[in-house]
């Protein structure tokens, strides 16, 4: 899934971003609010971390723009202010959640884990397509009853496909979502690690839920066909 965090202090925004990206997100970072508006217009961000204060434009009118242009992404404000009045102007002008410096970096995760669940009714805790269970808070991937082993870039892909089940994404959708800004490679990267989840969740299974569609992308299948 791809981020965006907001924050100002280079240190707190380069260990947030390498956190994360551990945890198998994309993870962008910008440094002032309009850099933050912009991007989030730009790109279509699972969560935004947004810190308060910010540089030419504070995290209430940062979340305030991106609330006013209708773009819903989870934001999760990120503040070293832990007055009261600090936390409800935050809510009111569109944050989903607030959280105060110092914090745990493993309840900031469950955090943005809970947030996508709430704020996005189609995002359960854990995605089934079929027999194929993908757990993105455990890492998790499990065909039937069977463990499937695979990489954090892996995972990453089949996530963004079992989120969106039965549908057919484009090359160019799963880039957004699974490599951040610094990529500048081709787009057939995904060709790369759809085959490679292919070898993992259908060969040894006899199946083919992976499927191609000419021209536009790739569908992950709720009832695969058997392999021939």
């Amino acid at each position: 899934m791809r981020l965006l965090v907001v924050e100002d202090d280079r240190r707190m925004a380069e260990l947030l971003r390498r956190g994360l990206a551990g945890e198998g997100w994309a993870v962008d970072v910008v440094h002032d609010g309009p850099s933050g508006v912009e991007r989030a217009a730009e790109n279509p961000y699972d969560a935004i971390v947004l810190d308060l204060m910010l540089p030419g434009l504070n995290g209430y009118g940062v979340c305030g723009r991106l609330r006013e242009a209708g773009i819903w992404a989870p934001v999760l404000m990120l503040t070293a202010m832990d007055g009261e009045y600090d936390e409800a102007e935050g809510l009111d002008v569109g944050a989903d959640d607030y959280v105060t410096k110092p914090f745990s970096f493993v309840t900031l995760l469950a955090r943005l884990r809970a947030l996508m669940r709430r704020g996005q009714p189609q995002r359960p805790a854990v995605l089934r397509v079929g027999d194929l269970e993908v757990d993105p808070a455990a890492r998790h991937c499990r065909r039937g009853t069977v463990p499937v082993a695979l990489t954090a870039r892996e995972f990453a892909v089949l996530e963004y496909l079992a989120r969106r089940g039965g549908q057919t994404v484009t090359k160019t959708e799963i880039l957004e979502h699974v490599w951040d800004d610094r990529f500048d490679g081709d787009v057939n990267v995904v060709e790369v690690y759809v085959s490679a989840l292919r070898r993992k969740i259908d060969t040894p299974f006899g199946r083919r839920s992976i499927r191609t569609v000419r021209g536009i992308g790739y569908r992950l299948d709720v009832a695969p066909e058997a392999a021939c």
